[in-house]
């Protein structure tokens, strides 16, 4: 039996985005988006945004994460971490709809 979950978002995502907020003083939600693109067939956009109606929020601590209706689907079951490496710090997305994805970390296919 396939469960449809909506994405789990880490306590180490949460915790990076109340950083944020305590460094910029504003504390707007991270927006996870899929749009058609990249070079996989589908890309993330990932950036602070502010709520809009219909939005799926993911809520901890006072911080929040975002999901647009249409991105939702593509997101099921999916983790969202942040993680800090030798190449840089980003939030990273583990997505088990993704049949492929690049190098970059951003692009997917389905």
């Amino acid at each position: 039996m396939n469960l449809t979950l909506p994405p789990k978002v880490t306590d180490r995502a949460f915790a990076r985005l109340a950083e944020i907020a305590a460094a910029t003083g504003e504390r707007l939600p991270l927006r996870i988006a899929v749009e058609g693109g990249g070079c996989s067939g589908f890309q993330y956009d990932i950036r602070l945004d502010a709520p809009q109606p219909g939005d799926l929020v993911l809520e901890k601590d006072g911080q929040a994460v975002v999901v647009d209706e249409v991105s939702l689907p593509f997101l099921t079951n999916a983790v969202i971490d942040y993680t800090e490496e030798l190449i840089g710090a980003r939030f990273v997305i583990e997505n088990p709809n993704a049949t492929s994805s690049c190098g970059c970390g951003t692009s997917f296919s389905v």
